[in-house]
């Protein structure tokens, strides 16, 4: 085991979830602890013309993306592209990504992390971001989540992604 794994302490107990972080939903499918290898699944929804992140960048984690319907818009460094019902996204970690609904229907992905002790990050973030906008003491919370999780942030990215790709939020 990983010094990495040690320090998010996969061998915690998993429960199930089903959250919503601002627009986006998360359930988690598969928890990291149900395989040998450790990789967790979460289904994510988002509604039309939505932002699902800021721009972002994992420093353990690869994810990969399975759209069940809709469109999702992604970002990776820069590189922008679409996928629809049945197609994939990768996304490896130390690459600045980010996702959103590109289409007018509701989308609903699943989302394959490895190694998926990353999959706690939906719940404790869920219970910290308010309906609206985020207070400071809010944003200091969540900055300490994703430092917890070796994520960086750019919140600074969203009003340009919203522009740029035609997203209502």
């Amino acid at each position: 085991m990983s010094l990495w794994h040690k320090k998010r302490d996969v061998s915690r107990e998993w429960n199930a979830y089903d959250v919503s972080v601002g627009p986006l939903g998360a359930e988690l499918v598969v928890a990291p602890d149900a395989t040998e290898a450790g990789v967790a699944v979460v289904e994510h929804t988002l509604p039309p013309r939505t932002l699902g992140a800021p721009l972002h960048r994992h420093e353990h984690e690869d994810e990969i993306s399975v759209v069940l319907s809709g469109v999702l818009g992604a970002q990776q460094g820069e590189e922008v592209s679409t996928a629809g019902p049945g197609e994939v996204v990768a996304k490896p970690r130390g690459v600045w990504h980010t996702f959103w609904n590109d289409g007018d229907e509701p989308l609903r992905f699943l989302e394959f992390i490895a190694p998926g002790a990353f999959a706690g990050y939906f719940e404790e973030v869920a219970a910290v971001v308010p309906e609206g906008p985020p207070d400071e003491a809010a944003m200091r919370r969540l900055a300490e989540i994703a430092g917890a999780y070796d994520l960086e942030m750019d919140p600074g990215s969203m009003p340009e992604l919203v522009e740029r790709h035609g997203l209502e939020r």
